[in-house]
């Protein structure tokens, strides 16, 4: 519940005013039910059903005193007009109420929305290193439309609470006994229904799950598409998908059936409550035939608000799971977040680099449990506008160093230098706009190409644009698209090869005119013609800007300044590519011995 009562607050603090006035409205509507109920006693008076004089309903002598200024013809016409201003008046309140309860839902999804996205956004790296991103797809879709609902679920019930104290009220002006007979029922009947909103939450926790477990799956299989299709894997796929179905379906129609199995508990208790409640009337309280009829017409009122209460405790049980899991991502984001990110705020001007990056005896691991590092007294100086290869094994730590020199980690002993001063969390901001990174999987949208270039620089014109794509080897090629920087590159790129994607990918570091660019193993997937177009690219930048190389196919970082080799972590070679290449008994002459066949073969 704590969890509940955290976005209730923040619900208020929202939409505080209009949530007052939606409170007001849904009384005032009560009242004017009520009102308009009431009014069917001078009905059933003048049509002979009850007689008004002489009957024990409250008010009702006064008001029969009232009508007999009117003539006797007109009374009808005249209450049935009241009766009718007052529904339509209610009818009028109740859409003006239905929209400014729209209105507030909306909003408060809203809110949520960009609240929670900005939360994860501004978590640091290790944060997404070690969570699914799916989890973060759900919860901004599937579990933050489950809050809102719970939000404005918990709102009718307080709602729907007002509207019954007020239902209560006028019945035990009409009959206290029998109405106090109702709410011992009501409440009697609420008390042994517990064990329902236990279930629901129970099924809201597997929901939960289920929905991530939807979510994470159907990313993956896309995302690998290409090796399903080339494998013959879709029936595989489709099993799995066809269970996680029958699981969601199975979820969904125990919940509806929890639903339906409470409702008609009270559907059979309401029968019953209605037989003995006319034989108590007649029987021991002596009530009226007038008296009777609206004891009758509150009940069919008021009986169903119990059961309506139940039902939305039910749903307000279900969607709890989600405010824990909500909750649950905002205060881990909020654990996480990097100090001095504040996307409010206008972006810095780029930090200036004059002299050096430095890695001064740098030590990381990704859990801080563990004894075993990621990287290992490490250091290195990557002199400003040097090329610089970072190369080992899979796993030998490549990406952490990289990461660190970016600023994306923080080591955990050393630090990191730039033109001789630690790079500090005030200084992030500035720094990582003087990096450019390219990764291994180009990052692309589903848009023109001339969109996806301005994703880093959104007013930059196009002879910027086609400035960028001539230094990356790329402008040849996007002349000769269909609709050259308007075509759709289609998901990920995938209307265009995959050199053509990295080059693209290149363009766009470029156009942001970096001091620093990062490429992460860009050339690992190309076949030797793009190795060679985009090697030729980087040859065009070499001295203009400091460029820093994570490779596994040696032959594209022959011309670094500097090469730096990694084991396990720490590091075991160091120098030019030349002079690493000569000793052979070293790691990088052995990783060179590996590929030398396969190149000059080519």
């Amino acid at each position: 519940m704590n969890q509940l009562l955290f976005y209730l607050r923040k619900l208020h603090k929202t939409e505080g005013r209009r949530l007052y006035w939606n409170l007001i409205s849904m009384i005032f509507i009560s009242l004017m039910d009520s009102v308009s109920l009431y009014l069917l006693v001078p009905v059933m008076g003048i049509i002979g059903v009850v007689n008004m004089a002489s009957s024990n309903i409250p008010f009702m002598a006064e008001v029969s005193k009232g009508l007999h200024f009117f003539p006797q013809q007109m009374l009808l016409p005249i209450v049935l007009c009241a009766y009718f201003i007052i529904v339509t008046g209610q009818s009028f309140i109740k859409r003006q109420q239905t929209i400014l309860n729209s209105v507030i839902q909306q909003r408060f999804i809203k809110q949520l929305r960009i609240e929670t996205y900005r939360t994860i956004m501004e978590s640091d790296w290790l944060f997404f290193v070690h969570r699914r991103k799916a989890d973060f797809s759900s919860v901004l879709t599937t579990e933050l439309a489950r809050v809102s609902q719970g939000t404005i679920q918990t709102l009718n019930l307080v709602t729907s609470v007002a509207f019954t104290l007020i239902q209560i009220a006028f019945a035990m002006v009409l009959s206290w006994q029998l109405t106090l007979i109702v709410i011992f029922c009501g409440l009697a009947f609420a008390y042994f229904s517990r064990h329902f909103v236990r279930k629901a939450k129970t099924l809201g926790n597997s929901t939960t799950e289920l929905s991530m477990d939807y979510l994470a799956g159907v990313n993956e299989h896309f995302n690998g598409i290409k090796d399903i299709k080339s494998n013959g894997l879709e029936s595989s796929h489709l099993s799995w998908f066809q269970i996680i179905c029958r699981q969601m379906e199975r979820n969904v129609v125990k919940f509806a059936t929890l639903q339906a199995t409470s409702q008609i508990r009270y559907s059979l208790v309401s029968s019953f409550l209605i037989v003995t409640f006319v034989y108590l009337s007649i029987d021991i309280f002596n009530v009226t035939a007038g008296q009777m009829m609206l004891i009758l017409l509150i009940f069919g009122r008021l009986w169903p608000r119990f059961s309506g209460l139940q039902g939305t405790i039910e749903q307000i049980a279900m969607s709890i799971p989600a405010f824990s899991k909500l909750l649950d991502i905002r205060t881990a984001c909020e654990q996480a977040k990097e100090p001095w990110n504040n996307m409010d705020a206008e972006l810095p001007m780029p930090m200036p680099i004059r002299e050096s990056i430095t890695c001064k005896h740098i030590s990381f691991r990704y859990d801080n449990e563990q004894s075993s590092y990621a990287l290992r007294d490490v250091s290195l100086t990557i002199p400003v506008n040097s090329m610089v290869a970072i190369v080992g094994k899979s796993g030998a730590g490549k990406s952490t160093l990289i990461d660190l020199i970016i600023g994306l980690l923080t080591p955990n002993q050393g630090e990191v230098l730039i033109d001789g001063k630690p790079l500090e969390d005030q200084n992030i901001p500035s720094y990582r706009q003087t990096i450019s990174y390219v990764s291994q999987e180009p990052f692309l949208f589903n848009t023109s190409l001339r969109e996806n270039m301005k994703l880093v620089k959104p007013h930059v014109s196009d002879t910027e644009i086609w400035h960028a794509l001539h230094f990356a080897a790329s402008a040849e090629f996007v002349k000769n698209l269909p609709s050259g920087l308007d075509t759709v590159i289609g998901d990920r790129g995938v209307r265009l090869s995959g050199g053509e994607r990295q080059r693209i990918v290149l363009a766009r570091a470029i156009l942001r005119k970096p001091t620093v660019l990062i490429l992460d193993e860009a050339t690992s997937s190309l076949d030797n013609e793009n190795e060679a177009i985009i090697q030729t690219a980087l040859e065009r930048l070499k001295g203009n800007m400091t460029i820093i190389v994570i490779a596994h196919r040696l032959s594209t970082i022959r011309n670094a300044d500097q090469v730096l080799v990694l084991d396990k972590g720490e590091v075991i070679q160091q120098g030019a590519y030349a002079q690493l290449a000569s000793e052979t008994k070293g790691v990088f002459g052995k990783l060179l011995s590996f590929q030398e066949p396969r190149d000059l073969s080519v």
